[in-house]
């Protein structure tokens, strides 16, 4: 029987040349982004205000199956890619599962996370195109961490629209940003029209991934040589993120594994996108029909479980294009919850349509629950887990429990998309008891449902 380490790591050599777009093995599209003037699919160049052309171009594209990684950006991705494919023996014991459980581990970078994978390509494309400025939002503040280090290493200066709570709450993740130059400032803020409408409408907002892309968007083109980038949602960003997935295909190819369950958390979709690239494209071309996938949200920010499945905005002051994806309304504020990355409304266009189709699962779990998967998950690996990624954590845990229930030595892949160094607030506050569970009323979804654009693809 061949042995299998606790950590594989692939070599050098074996990094990715190509990233992998889902969308070409997806007999049907998802639906186009529209202009929300005038309620037509929305044209490449149309985005060419907001994004820089190459990345406008890959948003738009789904049918080239691979795209070249330029050469520049794998030079960084050598810095700390191939991440490691670990096999989670001491939670398999502790559980006592015939499971067996692997994870992709992503927190090996400054930035602490799989955010960086796609920071890097964005910030290369919008260098080659001459572009000097970028704008972005980050909510828990990794994307914002690796989007700084990405700007920097590139040359590019960097404003940060960081989601107020967590502003609040993680201090040191703006002084990481501060330190690779970005400049980050608290959303909503009175430094944008859109800012000083949502604090007019409710100064005491805590604020949301949706306000601070309005915010973003806003500066990005009002200012000339500037873009916009996002770190998760869009397209383009699962395109960057396959990476994660194409590694994992690798190492298990290499240790003669193939998962039948796949899990990761899901507030946008970029590092559950990227990590089930490959093997949602053996399941849709019927290599592999029968693995299933499952996406693990926070009860809090329900989307996928509780969302509705039409064209909404992606930020709360309706100034981007309208994507048909699960949402609970662009105008819905999460709670203050401290899985800051996935108190998104919406949900990645991609697996928005994958979940609609019947191709993936949807959970989703209380703050404390995760946060108890968190902990245990420390102790028997010594990884202290992102509170993003103890959503995917917990799922994982789950799964391998309904195999303890049925006898089934099913193999699990989970993402670990980051560490937790700058969650310790967080962390005390469900050590010392005084961490809550939110779930909203449907009165309270009702409200975020009735901000939804009154259009005709909507009826």
């Amino acid at each position: 029987m061949k042995t299998i380490p606790h950590r594989l790591y692939l070599t050098e050599a074996q990094l990715p040349r190509q990233y992998y777009n889902l969308r070409a093995a997806m007999k049907e599209q998802p639906d186009p982004m529209l202009n929300p003037g005038t309620l037509r699919p929305l044209k490449e160049e149309e985005l060419y205000p907001i994004f820089c052309e190459a990345l406008a171009h890959q948003e738009m594209d789904g049918k080239t199956e691979f795209v070249d990684i330029p050469e520049a950006v794998r030079e960084v991705y050598k810095m700390y890619r191939p991440s490691p494919l670990v096999r989670a023996y001491n939670l398999e014991k502790a559980l006592g599962t015939p499971a067996k459980i692997y994870y992709k581990f992503e927190g090996n970078n400054t930035s602490g996370s799989h955010k960086l994978n796609s920071a890097v390509a964005q910030a290369y494309y919008a260098k080659a195109q001459g572009i000097t400025r970028l704008t972005t939002e980050t909510g828990a503040g990794q994307w914002g961490t690796a989007l700084s280090e990405a700007a920097s290493y590139f040359g590019l200066d960097l404003d940060v629209f960081m989601v107020k709570c967590s502003y609040e709450q993680k201090p040191f993740r703006k002084d990481v940003m501060r330190v690779f130059g970005g400049k980050v400032t608290p959303s909503p803020s009175m430094t944008t029209q859109v800012g000083q409408k949502i604090l007019a409408e409710d100064p005491d907002t805590t604020g949301s991934l949706g306000c601070a892309i309005s915010e973003a968007v806003e500066s990005a083109v009002s200012a000339q040589n500037s873009r916009y980038v996002l770190g998760s949602v869009l397209n383009q960003v699962l395109l960057h993120q396959s990476i994660i997935g194409l590694e994992c295909e690798t190492a298990m190819n290499e240790l003669g594994e193939y998962p039948d369950i796949v899990v990761g958390c899901a507030g946008g979709g970029s590092n559950l996108g990227g990590l089930i690239a490959p093997f949602m494209r053996d399941k849709l071309t019927g290599k592999r029909p029968g693995t299933r996938f499952v996406a693990v949200e926070p009860a809090s920010c329900p989307s996928l479980t509780r969302g509705r499945y039409a064209y909404d905005f992606c930020d709360t002051g309706k100034v981007t294009p309208l994507a048909r994806m699960y949402t609970l309304g662009a105008g819905f504020i999460p709670s203050a919850n401290h899985a800051g990355g996935l108190r998104y409304h919406g949900m990645s266009p991609i697996l928005s349509k994958l979940y609609h189709d019947g191709q993936m699962e949807a959970v989703s779990y209380k703050q404390t629950e995760v946060f108890e998967a968190a902990v245990r998950f420390a102790k028997l690996e010594t990884i202290l887990p992102a509170p993003e990624s103890a959503h995917a954590i917990k799922g994982a845990m789950d799964e391998a429990m309904r195999c303890k229930e049925t006898g089934e030595a099913k193999t699990i892949l989970f993402g670990l998309t980051g560490t937790g160094y700058f969650d310790m607030t967080a962390y005390a506050a469900y050590l010392d008891g005084r961490m809550t569970d939110h779930v909203p009323t449907d009165e309270e979804l009702q409200k975020g449902f009735d901000s939804l654009p009154d259009i005709p693809q909507n009826k």
